[in-house]
């Protein structure tokens, strides 16, 4: 019996939205061994969130771009700009935690009442956001690679990605405002 990625998508993208998930978390929360990984120079790991916040800000371009071309039709052009809006979001997150792994997560240096009222809520949104996105976007990801571009109009591709796109967007937007807040105004 042949099992097909096309036929089980859903199930395919829960599991490796799990696995994902299980990876960020895991760093996050210390899970992961430092050992596991070599040490880069302190200088590297110094230029990590300032590379992130570079890959994050073209990221929202490649989207905006993205969601424009096949607005207009241009299956070719929305596939690049997405696929390339994917690569960076994989080496904005292999970035970032390698640094976590190796650093833990950057304390707020500003004030008690921006922490509170402005940066905690804009992380806890951009990091909901961020979560909410992987099941979708691996969803999405899985019905434009596995079908020929005339059957995806027989998906819920349109859908699901309107609905990937603006919170991704939203989310890469809310990362470089905690980028800024952490590493710019504090």
């Amino acid at each position: 019996m042949e099992l097909r990625v096309r036929d089980h998508v859903p199930g395919v993208a829960a599991l490796l939205s799990l696995v994902s998930l299980a990876l960020v978390f895991g760093a996050v929360l210390g899970y992961i061994p430092q050992s596991v990984f070599p040490r880069a120079s302190p200088a590297v790991l110094t230029a990590v969130p300032h590379v992130n916040a570079v890959l994050s800000t073209t990221a929202i371009v490649t989207i905006v771009l993205g969601v424009r071309a096949i607005r207009r039709g241009d299956v070719a052009r929305h596939r690049a700009f997405m696929l390339t809006t994917l690569g960076l979001f994989v080496a904005f997150l292999v970035l970032y935690l390698y640094k976590v792994v190796l650093e833990g997560t950057t304390a707020f240096p500003g004030p008690d009442v921006v922490y509170r009222f402005v940066y905690l809520p804009t992380l806890a949104v951009h990091i909901l956001l961020a979560v909410a996105c992987i099941p979708l976007l691996y969803y999405v990801l899985l019905l434009a690679l596995t079908r020929p571009v005339a059957d995806i109009y027989d998906t819920r591709h349109r859908l699901v990605g309107r609905v990937a796109a603006s919170l991704w967007l939203v989310s890469f937007v809310l990362g470089d405002v905690v980028y800024v807040l952490l590493y710019l105004v504090y």
